[in-house]
């Protein structure tokens, strides 16, 4: 049987998955005009990284290579962020997923961050 932490740790990367599953489909159903092409990319690239940092870590060399995988998966939720908003804010795609894809990815980035904070011995 796995214990807490192995078992938060899991369940937080198939969470991250789920949202990034998510997110690609929420992506593909963007208006297909310039500015949505743009920041459609641009969500792409920063929503995938979070996963990919938070992965990455695991195969981490050392604590400092380790927390910097951390700090990547959140610098990536924090503009991931951004452009969730201005595309809400734009009235483009879909609001209810909108609204469901920013709340996912702010308790993400709380977890990301509160981890990082335990790591470098600061909480």
């Amino acid at each position: 049987m796995e214990n807490d932490k192995a078992k938060f740790k899991n369940e937080f990367k198939t969470r991250l998955y789920s949202w990034v599953l998510r997110l690609i489909k929420f992506i593909d159903k963007l208006p297909r005009d310039s500015t949505c092409s743009v920041m459609g990319k641009q969500l792409l690239r920063s929503g995938t990284s979070v996963l990919a940092n938070y992965v990455e870590a695991n195969s981490a060399s050392s604590k400092k290579d380790f927390i910097n995988f951390f700090t990547h998966s959140l610098k990536s939720a924090n503009e991931s962020k951004v452009w969730l908003a201005l595309l809400r804010d734009t009235g483009k795609g879909d609001l209810e997923e909108l609204k469901w894809l920013l709340k996912e990815l702010e308790e993400a980035a709380k977890i990301l961050a509160s981890s990082i904070l335990t790591m470098k011995g600061k909480k």
